[in-house]
Formats: structure tokens, sequence, C-alpha cells
């Protein structure tokens, strides 16, 4: 295999929740009112960082739908899919587009434990006090 390069987001991303890799901006969220066999999902234009396995065709609540499963690239996991053809056309929008299942992805912003104010950290962890 070759050596695997890791594209690193600026902003407010999603990340793997295995290996905590950047997958995708949360400013590039379509819709978070994705469903999926483990729970929700949210809709994404762009995701990076991801293994892209071969097309299926799979019958989905909106329809049937050419997918194909999204894997981490750093440690393998699968955290999705994506949207290759839609065969009916008010699902069309979803052509090319990513779904990132939300257990399987972390919030970048909610795994950082400290928060900076102008020059000054502020510790979310209560060790500081004792």
């Amino acid at each position: 295999m070759g050596r695997v390069f890791v594209v690193d987001l600026e902003g407010r991303s999603y990340r793997c929740k295995f290996c905590k890799t950047d997958l995708a901006l949360a400013d590039q969220i379509v819709s978070r009112q994705f469903q999926c066999r483990r729970g929700k999902a949210y809709l994404f234009h762009k995701a990076v960082n991801l293994m892209v396995g071969p097309n299926e065709e799979r019958l989905m609540l909106s329809g049937n739908h050419t997918v194909a499963d999204c894997f981490c690239c750093c440690c393998g996991q699968m955290v999705g899919w994506k949207y290759v053809a839609a065969s009916e056309t008010d699902q069309k929008y979803k052509e090319g587009k990513y779904v990132l299942e939300r257990g399987r992805i972390v919030d970048g912003v909610v795994e950082s434990s400290e928060l900076y104010v102008g020059n000054y950290s502020l510790s979310t962890s209560d060790a500081d006090d004792a």
C-alpha cells in the first residue's frame, strides 16, 4: 500500500470517533435529518480522509440508490456512505454527497478540553480547582 496523507481541516470539524482524524467541516452540513441503521446521521457536501468502497445498489427509506460505503483512511472504520446515484428525481440532490453516521463521528469542538479567550486559557476540567 502507499503512504497515507491526511488532510487537516481548518475550522470546526467532525472527526472519526475511533482515531480523531478530520472528516468534514461543520459548514459543509446539508442536513442533520438523516437516519441510518444505527441511528442519526448527517449529510455533507464534502468529506475528506475517506476510502470509498465499491458501488452497490441499496433500497433505502427514500428509494433505490447507488451508494458506496466510506471508511476512515487512518483506522479503516466504516463511518458512513457516499451517494453515487439516485433513481428518483427528487433524490438527485444527494448525488456526490456524503452521509456520516453520528455514532461514528465526534464534533471537534466538543473534543477540545480547553477554551481560549484572548490570552487566557480556560480549562473545562475541575482538577485545577482542587
